[in-house]
């Protein structure tokens, strides 16, 4: 007979949170991971525009391509600024994932070491229970010899 853990059902939920908030950490990281990698796309793309900007300002532009050249580095500043609201907003919903997910994590392993404990207290008592019944046949055992 295997012995029954009391609070199986909830110890099976709790596993089921605790992979729902893995999915969803995961999902937060890629989404963090994403916003990340493009707003470093736009920093080089910024930097790349401030250096083609300082070499053409040498070589002499005209000053509609300056403010052409100034109002697009603008815009990629805007976009630039954007964006890291953008990532400090899903560090923030990726931090509180993990941290939810620690949580979960910590509530499965108290359910699993009490599912532990039970199952090693039911093993003692099935141990002392073999072992009375092991004394009780010896005993009979040897009050049948002494008859004889």
């Amino acid at each position: 007979m295997a012995p029954t853990f009391r609070l199986q059902k909830v110890l099976t939920m709790k596993e089921k949170e605790k992979e729902k908030a893995l999915g969803e950490y995961e999902e937060a990281v890629r989404r963090f991971e994403q916003a990340a990698e493009a707003l470093y796309n736009l920093l080089k793309e910024k930097e790349k525009c401030d250096a083609a900007r300082d070499e053409q300002l040498r070589a002499g532009l005209s000053v509609g391509a300056v403010r052409h050249m100034l109002q697009y580095i603008g815009n990629l500043q805007r976009t630039i600024d954007h964006y890291q609201l953008i990532v400090m907003q899903a560090r923030e919903q990726m931090q509180h994932r993990q941290q939810r997910l620690i949580e979960l994590n910590i509530e499965v392993k108290k359910y699993e070491k009490m599912q532990e404990r039970v199952r090693r207290w039911i093993e003692q008592r099935e141990k002392e229970v073999e072992n009375r019944l092991l004394d009780e046949i010896a005993v009979q055992r040897f009050a049948r010899q002494g008859e004889l």
